[in-house]
């Protein structure tokens, strides 16, 4: 959602402000003293000396960061994931990098400044509605709409946005939480999107999984992946255009992708999910 306050008394919503060690050789070996082994005083200097070399020199492993897909907890069981991760729970920036999954490895195939709530980050299942706080968690993508075309190679299903396309958002509607298309009488216009009204933030744009599949009336509503707007959300993760163009491209239900929400440490870590 772009910028704005959401609540069942909420007003209109108003855009998105939305070294290697040195050592000495003996001159040469020394006559070992009868009636014992021969010693070589060179080799005890010269295997001490590559110890140290060894533990000096770095792992081949070493700088290679493991990347994020895998050190998390889950992905959503699929090739494709999006994560988006800020730096600590009241953050309002982090970045949003998305990752294919070959032979059993991720890869990360692009990656982008993100923008999140106005009011930080907070654990998904115990979010409230009206709070502009981005919940963390483990998403899949139900599908992509926008005032714009679909970007070419497009595969996921995307709906175009209409002057009556609406997403509802009032937590007395049965359709909460939906896009509606015309808006009904039960959803009130005062606490709801009309989504043509933000032809930026939604000129493409994800819906999110959150409080999708089993809505929890007061938990929160149309929280996505969209294009920037000024500033900070109310609540939806927003990348530049280009980049959301680039995801949408990239996209294939057929890999079953999912979008993983969360802070770099902490109690909503993105590596819990």
């Amino acid at each position: 959602m772009p910028m704005t306050h959401t609540g069942t008394t909420s007003p209109r919503r108003t855009p998105e402000r939305r070294g290697t060690p040195t050592y000495r050789t003996p001159a040469g070996p020394r006559r070992a003293p009868r009636g014992r082994g021969a010693r070589h005083p060179v080799a005890p200097v010269v295997c001490a000396a590559l110890l140290t070399v060894a533990a000096l020199a770095p792992h081949p492993a070493a700088g290679a960061a493991v990347p994020l897909p895998h050190r998390m907890a889950d992905t959503g069981g699929g090739d494709q994931l999006i994560t988006a991760e800020a730096p600590t729970a009241d953050a309002t920036g982090g970045t949003v990098a998305w990752w294919q999954r070959r032979n059993g490895r991720w890869r990360q195939a692009g990656s982008a400044p993100a923008r999140f709530g106005s009011g930080g980050l907070t654990e998904g299942t115990t979010r409230v509605q009206g709070t502009s706080t981005t919940p963390t968690g483990l998403y899949g993508l139900p599908f992509a709409f926008g005032t714009e075309a679909a970007p070419p190679g497009t595969a996921v299903p995307y709906r175009r946005v209409g002057p009556d396309s609406w997403w509802c958002e009032d937590n007395a509607s049965a359709a909460y939480n939906r896009w509606v298309d015309p808006r009904p009488a039960n959803c009130a216009a005062a606490e709801s999107e009309r989504l043509a009204d933000y032809p930026v933030q939604y000129g493409r744009a994800l819906v999110t999984g959150f409080n999708y599949d089993r809505p929890v009336h007061g938990r929160g509503a149309g929280i996505f992946l969209h294009v920037n707007g000024k500033g900070a959300t109310a609540g939806c993760v927003s990348v530049p255009a280009g980049a959301m163009a680039r995801i949408l491209s990239w996209l294939r239900p057929s890999a079953h992708p999912h979008l993983a929400l969360g802070t770099a440490y902490g109690p909503t870590a993105l590596t819990r999910y």
